[in-house]
């Protein structure tokens, strides 16, 4: 792991975004929660925002930007890397998995929060017996032609892009990462796209004039790639 990150391994029948949740407030910002498994890239950093909690959620958008440059950086040429907002990640219209964000329960929304954990999986091989094209709709990197890409070179991407994302929020402002993002959204003709301090997702409809905003906290109130039977993402 790069320099400002803890490391916590944990076995693979454990789960790194609830572990994270469990330690953040005793192990502080930089701690990167990874468990090690064959068939997921599962891992969870812990953030300490100094600002307040409406707005300090945004920085789900900076973890969904530097989880899909991670995968950009391994992407066989012309492969597509996406993004269903707010959480889901899809290669070529399959989905791999997604991210997604926990803070304490007790925090107030105009008090920066102790903490935010922001926790991802990556389906790197699908651990089936099935046919190719029994789950059309889903994908895994191995079936994708991502290589020697799996858990340990998915998370250490992750870490190294995340840095990025957060030094170039910080340096440029919030604008530019809200502009990456969407830009990785998939495209729609005549809508333009923004998010609003509170990291709410408004879509303004050209050609009928008429504006949609979606609720980021209630999106995030349950992942939409995530099959909790699984305990991955869903096929």
């Amino acid at each position: 792991m790069p320099p400002p990150f803890t490391l916590v391994r944990l076995r693979e029948s454990r789960d790194a975004f609830t572990h994270a949740l469990d330690i953040a407030e005793a192990s502080g910002a930089g701690t990167l929660v990874y468990v090690g498994r064959f068939d997921l890239a599962e891992f969870a950093v812990v953030l300490e925002p100094n600002e307040p909690l409406h707005t300090a959620r945004r920085a789900f958008y900076a973890g969904m930007v530097a989880l899909t440059d991670a995968l950009r950086a391994y992407a066989p040429p012309n492969k597509s890397v996406s993004i269903d907002w707010p959480d889901a990640i899809r290669i070529d219209g399959g989905l791999v998995g997604g991210g997604r964000l926990g803070w304490p329960s007790s925090a107030k929304e105009d008090e920066a929060p102790p903490w935010l954990v922001f926790g991802a999986m990556i389906r790197t091989v699908a651990m089936t017996d099935q046919e190719p094209g029994v789950h059309p709709l889903a994908a895994a990197l191995e079936q994708e032609g991502f290589g020697e890409a799996g858990a340990v070179q998915v998370t250490e991407s992750f870490a190294r892009h995340l840095m990025l994302a957060v030094d170039a929020w910080q340096i440029n402002g919030f604008g530019n990462l809200a502009r990456e993002f969407l830009g990785r959204l998939s495209r729609e003709r005549q809508v333009s796209r923004r998010i609003e301090e509170n990291g709410d997702l408004v879509m303004h409809r050209i050609s009928t004039g008429k504006t949609e905003r979606y609720d980021l906290v209630k999106a995030l109130a349950v992942p939409s790639w995530l099959d909790p039977k699984l305990g991955g993402p869903r096929r």
